[in-house]
């Protein structure tokens, strides 16, 4: 994880990375200290079950401030700043 993230930090040169993933993967860079802003997309279709969108956030080392939220028929955009306790 962090050796791909260090290539694409040298490949983007001065540009912002972006790393595609669901929630496991926000969740490892988060706790990993790894990322200052992410964004998801909720959309609210129900297939039966779901998950925690956030399970497994180390608290204690994270949270997470609100920054932009832009709504649409059927989807929501969601942008979160990582801040280190």
């Amino acid at each position: 994880m962090e050796s791909a993230l260090d290539r694409a930090r040298q490949a983007a040169g001065d540009r912002d990375v972006r790393i595609a993933g669901g929630g496991a993967t926000i969740v490892e860079y988060v706790n990993a200290g790894l990322i200052d802003e992410f964004s998801i997309a909720l959309s609210p279709v129900l297939f039966g079950s779901g998950i925690r969108l956030f399970e497994g956030v180390d608290a204690a080392r994270a949270a997470l401030d609100p920054v932009r939220a832009e709504p649409s028929p059927r989807v929501t955009h969601l942008t979160y700043a990582v801040r280190q306790r």
